[in-house]
């Protein structure tokens, strides 16, 4: 009988052990962001820069050259990279206190700038490697460590959306969110980034994929009632989709 190999870890993952925390989909994230450098053949050319927070340590994992940023100053890192390595393929990897709270200005004026690299946000609605503080994208009423009567849009404000406004700046030319929840969502959200990564090989301008993940351990829940709250109570707020293709614009 001949075998068939269904399935092998992909050649842009290291084989060091992942941190994160059980049923953290980070892991998930990071399998479909080698596959598609696998399937692009970029892993040769690539370089990521890691952020501060629960994924610091990505270095570790993406079988490419990387490099550590300061807190949020990821966009500016991989500027640097990508004006002086034009040809390289450059990506930020980045949770949602990295880079919707003190890293703000650097994806907006780097998306404003059109910048020719792909961010990767993982948007988990809360600070997880500090101790589950409320988060620039933690929802009305969510329980946090900083917030342990829920979120009060009257002293806190209302989650920023950043997917939707970034898609309102010319440089942003790709702007996607998706979520790896399920299995049907997993291979749309590979499917995103893959393009995300396409736009940038084909100097288009900038791109960036928002992932929904979850986080089970400051959440205070099972990582399969973590799968259950992100549909029930995140995707109705972060709705999924693509805002801005220039594939689609051009159409």
């Amino acid at each position: 009988m001949e075998w068939v190999r269904v399935w092998e870890k992909p050649k842009s993952l290291t084989d060091n052990v992942l941190h994160y925390c059980p049923g953290c989909t980070h892991g998930i994230i990071h399998k479909i962001i080698a596959e598609v450098m696998d399937e692009l053949g970029i892993k040769e050319k690539a370089i990521g820069v890691a952020p501060v927070g629960c994924a610091v340590l990505a270095y570790n994992y993406f079988d490419c050259d990387m490099q550590q940023a300061a807190h949020g100053r990821a966009p500016a890192v991989a500027t640097g990279i990508k004006r002086v390595h034009p040809d390289n393929v450059v990506f930020t990897y980045q949770g949602d206190g990295d880079l919707a709270s003190i890293g703000c200005a650097e994806i907006v004026h780097a998306a404003a700038r059109g910048e020719k690299i792909t961010t990767i946000f993982v948007n988990n609605a809360i600070y997880g490697m500090t101790g589950g503080q409320m988060a620039p994208t933690t929802l009305v009423n969510q329980v946090t460590a900083t917030s342990p009567f829920g979120r009060d849009e009257n002293h806190a404000g209302y989650p920023i959306k950043m997917s939707e406004m970034l898609a309102t700046i010319q440089g942003a030319v790709f702007v996607e969110r998706v979520s790896v929840h399920n299995v049907p969502n997993i291979m749309k959200a590979k499917r995103a980034i893959k393009r995300a990564f396409q736009v940038q090989m084909e100097g288009k301008g900038f791109g960036i994929v928002e992932v929904l993940s979850t986080c089970p351990t400051n959440w205070g829940i099972s990582p399969v009632e973590a799968l259950k709250w992100l549909e029930e109570h995140m995707i109705p707020y972060y709705p999924l989709g693509n805002l801005r293709d220039p594939e689609k614009e051009a159409k």
